[in-house]
């Protein structure tokens, strides 16, 4: 379960093994865990099939890193050579769930997940259910939809309907073991929307996922539209529509073009609107003042949950040089920074060296003089949003003070993702006047009930998950594609 940004460091064994990989017993006891590592598709799916009745689950294997760079290859052909081989001793089976992504890539494999499918179908044949969740940010292949029988993607984003989608899941197995065939359509688009305009809570992504939903009947078990990964950069880029129907291939068929076409109609519709750096500096010195409202600063460009280093000083320099007083920023990753900080003790003043060992050219660096207000494991349960009931382990942190800036320093690369990632700081956020996220959008799940969507401002500065997508250096797009193309011309299958 992995989201691969082509421009981001490769995702290593060492780095899946510090998020989660679990096997077989390992697997099933975190999935029973009152605060599971598992994603909330699994712990969705195994409580939707408890509450069907008996069933004898046979877990195989899980690895999620979040957002990364490309896997290595060898990692990847080792866990899928592990998970088809628990597989092969456990049959005769008589379905199988895999919790997926859908925007993978291998450093030599750019489709690894319709090489799992497809591996996964050759062992189980043409006859038992394979069944797979998938995140709205899943770049879709026809490799994948032929080697599944079902696959159901997220509606949310913020991803707060995973547990859901895997109970949605749970069902389709079972009318599929009571004898169901479902039959799935799948339609590609042209089109790759960037990422601040994906959200489904407004704007032009809610409005097309209710279309889709309003064409759910008793013939239709699901329609997927996924947005995809933009910054995958791989030739499976761009948007996705999957109607999955029962025994109903020609419905399904002219159920995806329609939505297709609903998309491609409104495709102007999906432009990021920025703020400049210079605009959010003095928006920033006002809030903190107290001349304004409230404001939270997202680094859009440097989202973690998109591949991002989670480190780029871009906004802390300049909102610093300011005198920008009452703001907080996080988390930002520099394991360097944050060991000095423990070293040096609670109190304790240096000059801090941000980024002292990243080699990437956008994460920049920036020294300035703090004092050490708080050390902290790293460790929380969070409590809201996309990773609500789930342990979170952001290893060695440490709170630094920058003048009239804290700065949450981290040692494992993550997005913002909770308030209590900042609450077990000792921050109390509804006191705070300016606050700058590492994350694209999943906060907003998660720190609304602290700042409203008026008080957000998605700021325009260089970094690897940028939304301004005329700036990335693409190689392997598939063109034309709108809106990098935006007189292209394109119509969905008949």
């Amino acid at each position: 379960m992995l989201e691969s940004n082509s421009h981001s460091p490769v995702a290593t064994a060492e780095e899946f093994a510090g998020f989660c990989d679990l096997a077989g017993a390992e697997l099933a006891q975190d999935w029973l865990h009152p605060d599971p590592l598992l994603p909330r598709t699994t712990t969705g799916f195994v409580a939707a099939m408890n509450a069907r009745g008996p069933w004898t689950p046979v877990p195989l294997r899980h690895a999620h890193v979040g957002a990364s760079g490309c896997v290595d290859q060898h990692y990847f052909d080792a866990l899928c050579h592990d998970l088809c081989q628990r597989l092969q001793q456990a049959l005769p089976v008589d379905g199988v769930f895999l919790s997926l992504h859908g925007a993978a890539i291998a450093t030599v494999d750019p489709d690894p997940e319709a090489t799992l499918l497809e591996r996964v179908r050759t062992l189980v044949g043409p006859s038992v259910p394979v069944v797979a969740t998938l995140d709205l940010h899943g770049n879709i292949s026809q490799r994948m939809v032929s080697a599944a029988d079902v696959l159901i993607s997220y509606r949310e984003n913020p991803h707060t309907d995973m547990f859901e989608r895997g109970e949605d899941c749970a069902a389709a197995l079972h009318e599929m073991l009571a004898g169901l065939r479902p039959t799935a359509a799948f339609v590609k688009l042209p089109f790759v929307p960037p990422s601040v305009t994906q959200n489904t809570a407004f704007g032009p992504y809610r409005a097309l996922i209710e279309f889709g939903q309003s064409r759910i009947d008793p013939d239709v078990i699901d329609v997927s539209i996924l947005s995809g990964f933009t910054l995958g950069d791989t030739p499976r880029n761009g948007m996705s529509v999957i109607v999955t129907t029962r025994n109903q291939p020609e419905k399904a068929q002219r159920l995806a073009s329609e939505i297709a076409a609903q998309a491609w109609a409104h495709r102007a519709d999906w432009v990021p609107r920025l703020t400049s750096l210079e605009q959010a500096t003095q928006w920033a010195l006002e809030s903190g003042q107290g001349r304004a409202a409230s404001r939270v600063f997202a680094d859009v460009a440097d989202n973690p949950g998109g591949g991002g280093r989670g480190n780029t000083v871009w906004i802390l320099k300049a909102f610093a040089q300011a005198g920008v007083e009452g703001a907080v920023f996080g988390p930002v990753y520099d394991p360097l920074l944050a060991a000095q900080a423990h070293e040096a003790g609670v109190g304790a003043r240096f000059q801090a060296q941000f980024n002292r060992d990243e080699t990437h050219p956008l994460s920049g660096r920036f020294e300035a003089p703090v004092q050490v207000e708080r050390l902290h494991a790293g460790d929380y349960l969070a409590r809201r949003g996309i990773s609500k009931g789930s342990r979170v382990d952001n290893g060695s942190t440490a709170l630094l003070r920058l003048g009239g800036i804290q700065v949450l320093v981290i040692s494992r690369r993550d997005q913002a993702r909770d308030p209590a990632q900042f609450e077990v700081m000792g921050i109390d956020l509804s006191a705070v006047r300016v606050l700058v996220l590492k994350s694209r959008g999943h906060f907003r799940a998660a720190f609304d009930e602290f700042f409203s969507n008026e008080q957000i401002v998605e700021v325009d500065v260089p970094g690897l998950t940028t939304p301004v997508l005329s700036q990335v250096a693409w190689q392997r797009m598939p063109r034309p594609i709108y809106p990098l193309d935006p007189d292209m011309h394109w119509q969905p299958p008949a």
